[in-house]
């Protein structure tokens, strides 16, 4: 009885989440549910606490990186990146293309997939109108790479935060696992969508007059040291959410000083609804976890370190990203692969992040892809999920290879 009561409030979470009726938050649903369960004695409110505790610095980071992102897109970085991207066009697609992917995934990689999203697929969009070129193949490229190139960086995603987290590997480990399998990704995204789009992307680009392209500098450079206090922070002991926080401060309260952006806005940025939902849908979670869906989940998942252990254990988390969400997919696997090492906990990573690019409901990147493209691209969910089958089985395998050759040459 308190595992079905479990699953129903995370089957109601996750549907709402999807289908977000008036563009209400997430956390509208997913408060009361925790607040059911915890009533109902379905999970003890020591444990809830228990959990929320344990999200609170992951949500904590979350939320520096979100406004870290807003920044630097005020900052202008995006809009360069948008010039760049029209410069490097010059008459042929597959350079826009190649520049396209290039910026998603450093976008990806340094500020988040949110920031892919929802800050660099309206540029890309612009440019393509821009350019008279078919929008769809470049619209798709921001929304693969927001999810298959999140792997580099405990940064990357919400997901690779508590991975991060659960493998207790430094910063700079993790980055060198995850290496392999990020170039991995993007390489076979990138041949696979040029030959899935190749008809489209024969369209020469109209030619534009040449724009002096302003390169945001003092943004550059805050981002750059960022990303150095990352790596600091790891090798000191100590969470990489300060640095972040830091960067925060400086471009923040040069916004302020400026008065180009205001106290109300970074806040906003920081999408508080949004991280509550993040902490109630993990006690959520939880109470199915205690309930018995641990050890079910433990009979499917493959046991240890070896090649085809990985393989199985990123395709069943892949599976279950597309059945319930990444999100609760990764809180779901992470307790029950932690103890055989970080391979495997890296290997659950690459499932979720690479998982999702196959059907709308795999990510909540996928549903903001959606709302940010619908006026500009004709795509539904079967057009999605036909480009995933051509490219999410592939990308896996390589991704899964190339961490394989990295635990190897890094002696995991």
């Amino acid at each position: 009885m308190a595992l079905t009561l479990a699953l129903t409030a995370l089957a109601v979470v996750l549907a709402f989440a999807v289908a977000r009726p008036h563009r209400w938050p997430e956390a509208v649903v997913a408060v009361p549910a925790a607040g059911l369960l915890i009533a109902a004695g379905v999970i003890a409110p020591a444990e809830a606490a228990a959990e929320a505790g344990r999200l609170l610095p992951v949500v904590g980071f979350l939320a520096a990186v979100l406004v870290l992102a807003r920044l630097c897109a005020d900052e202008g970085v995006f809009r360069a990146a948008g010039a760049v991207m029209a410069h490097a066009a010059a008459g042929n697609q597959n350079r826009l293309m190649a520049t396209i992917f290039a910026i998603a995934a450093a976008t990806t990689a340094i500020l988040s997939l949110d920031a892919t999203v929802l800050l660099l697929t309206p540029v890309v969009l612009a440019t393509t109108r821009m350019l008279s070129v078919p929008a769809t193949p470049h619209a798709y490229a921001t929304a693969h790479l927001a999810n298959s190139a999140s792997l580099l960086l405990p940064v990357s995603n919400l997901t690779n935060l508590l991975a991060f987290a659960a493998a207790g590997i430094s910063f700079l480990r993790f980055a060198a696992l995850m290496t392999l399998p990020w170039l991995a990704a993007i390489v076979v995204e990138f041949i696979l969508l040029r030959w899935l789009f190749k008809r489209e992307l024969s369209v020469a680009t109209q030619r534009v007059a040449d724009q002096a392209v302003h390169v945001p500098v003092f943004a550059l450079v805050v981002l750059g040291l960022t990303l150095a206090g990352f790596v600091a922070a790891s090798i000191l002991g100590v969470s990489p959410a300060w640095a972040a926080l830091g960067g925060v401060l400086v471009l923040g309260g040069r916004s302020l000083v400026r008065r180009s952006g205001t106290v109300t806005r970074l806040v906003a940025a920081a999408d508080l609804p949004f991280l509550v939902f993040v902490l109630c849908l993990g006690v959520v979670v939880d109470a199915v976890m205690v309930n018995g869906l641990d050890t079910a989940m433990q009979g499917v998942l493959p046991t240890g370190q070896s090649l085809p252990a990985l393989l199985g254990i990123a395709a069943v988390a892949a599976v279950l990203s597309n059945a319930v969400n990444n999100l609760p997919a990764v809180l779901v696997l992470l307790p029950l692969v932690s103890a055989a090492g970080p391979g495997a906990v890296l290997a659950v990573l690459i499932g979720v992040n690479i998982g999702p690019n196959l059907t709308y409901i795999g990510s909540l990147a996928n549903l903001l892809w959606r709302g940010v493209v619908r006026r500009e691209i004709a795509t539904g969910p079967v057009e999605f999920s036909r480009i995933g089958l051509c490219t999410v089985p592939v990308t896996l395998v390589a991704s899964v290879v190339g961490l394989w050759l990295g635990m190897q040459l890094f002696g995991v």
